[in-house]
């Protein structure tokens, strides 16, 4: 007897996702992502002008990429402002993205 997988592309739920925002510089601001698929997706972040996300300005803290379906940022200032992008995978065609703009006050 077989088993069939179920095999689901991945699929970015919006309506428990972070959108477009606007934060005070120096605040912390926590950026949510939440996909679906079987199976389950992976989930990374990267800026869309490629430059390195500040995790932590105050400890001098910064990656090309972030896994995980939360990227926190501690102490945001005006370098952090811009598209961030929200990638999902799992292996099943085709990945997909979410832009989120943040701007900072």
């Amino acid at each position: 007897m077989f088993a069939w997988a179920s095999w689901v592309p991945p699929n970015i739920d919006d309506s428990v996702s972070s959108s477009d925002v606007i934060v005070r510089e120096g605040s912390n601001i926590s950026l949510r992502c939440k996909a679906t698929g079987s199976p389950t997706p992976t989930v990374k972040w990267k800026r869309d002008d490629n430059t390195k996300i500040a995790i932590n300005r105050h400890i001098n803290h910064a990656v090309n990429e972030w896994e995980g379906a939360t990227l926190d940022i501690h102490k945001i200032s005006r370098l952090d402002m811009g598209a961030y992008l929200c990638i999902a995978s799992n292996g099943v065609p085709p990945s997909v993205s979410k832009r989120i703009k943040v701007s900072v006050d």
